[in-house]
């Protein structure tokens, strides 16, 4: 079995063939897919939100499908639905495009919100619902959503209940010139996913799922992230806070990201560096601090310059 690290520093030199400059967001998403979490991608078009997923799926060697949001789709489209065969007089039940590994949920936002809800099931309980008749989905099972947040017609805005599904939120951001330049030699023409080679499969991910679990996080950065979490919940500037399913989710990421990075013990630099993408889209500002400029972001980091910062303890890297 490959390690956590080795995992993404192969899966890295795989989606660099196609993928420029965004090695902090594939470790991110590496990281939140051995926490067993969904991902949010939310950015403005043609940044290349839905190619570095595609390369993600590939070079983990996971099944894969993709599902394009669209205000006309169905909930049926997408978990599936039963039919009548008329040679043999019986239903046959066809199951949808989320019987996968990694589902790649392209504009989410697009679809009505009876639609979006038909995902709500699969990600929490990992499992769908056809007639009455539940059917477990395989392990991993991952979706990686992508939206467009500039978008306003033919949108509907995801609920907080939705939201608060997906492990991380992040955002692709515009590549640097050189990194552009770069694209343009890579993929200028045309996007060739077939150079992509896979590096390990969805039975690898499993394994070193266990490999994470293991990661030690003393007491005192345990407590950290509670402070965190407790923090956004007394803020005034937030009419709501991090739940406890946050609290888990900055818990359980932090471990996957100290195995990639080559530890077996989190540091609260760990938990720093996550607090945004965790907790970022699950706040919801009051109207006050919204007119004034604060956003989720620039709250967090006052919240996590307010809180002490656990000392560096022998205890901390060892059970």
């Amino acid at each position: 079995m490959i390690s956590a690290k080795t995992l993404f520093e192969k899966t890295e030199n795989e989606v660099s063939k196609l993928v420029v400059g965004k090695s902090a967001q594939l470790k991110l998403i590496t990281s939140a897919i051995l926490a067993d979490g969904h991902i949010l991608l939310e950015d403005v078009p043609g940044v290349g939100k839905t190619t570095l997923v595609k390369a993600i799926s590939k070079a983990l060697g996971c099944d894969t499908k993709r599902i394009q949001f669209t205000p006309d789709l169905l909930p049926s489209d997408v978990i599936g639905t039963n039919i009548f065969d008329r040679k043999t007089g019986e239903f046959k039940r066809l199951v949808g495009p989320v019987m996968t590994n990694i589902l790649l949920a392209d504009e989410l936002n697009r679809a009505i919100p009876r639609t979006q809800s038909a995902l709500l099931e699969a990600m929490e309980e990992k499992q769908i619902s056809i007639d009455g008749v539940c059917e477990k989905l395989p392990n991993p099972f991952i979706v990686l959503a992508t939206q467009n947040p500039v978008e306003s017609e033919s949108t509907f805005k995801l609920p907080a209940a939705q939201l608060d599904r997906f492990l991380i939120c992040i955002s692709m951001g515009y590549p640097t010139a050189a990194e552009e330049l770069e694209m343009l030699k890579l993929v200028g023409n045309s996007i060739d996913y077939d150079q992509i080679q896979s590096v390990s499969s969805a039975g690898d991910i499993e394994e070193i799922k266990l490999e994470c679990n293991s990661v030690f996080i003393s007491d005192e950065v345990q407590n950290y992230i509670i402070s965190i979490t407790n923090a956004t919940r007394e803020n005034p500037n937030i009419r709501l806070g991090a739940s406890p399913r946050a609290t888990r989710a900055l818990y359980r990421i932090a471990r996957c990201y100290a195995a990639i990075s080559g530890r077996n013990y989190v540091i609260p630099d760990d938990v720093k560096e996550l607090a945004k993408v965790v907790l970022g889209h699950r706040l919801v500002l009051n109207s006050e601090a919204v007119m004034v400029g604060k956003t989720a972001s620039s709250i967090i980091d006052e919240i996590i310059a307010s809180i002490p910062v656990p000392p560096l303890k022998e205890n901390m890297f060892n059970e």
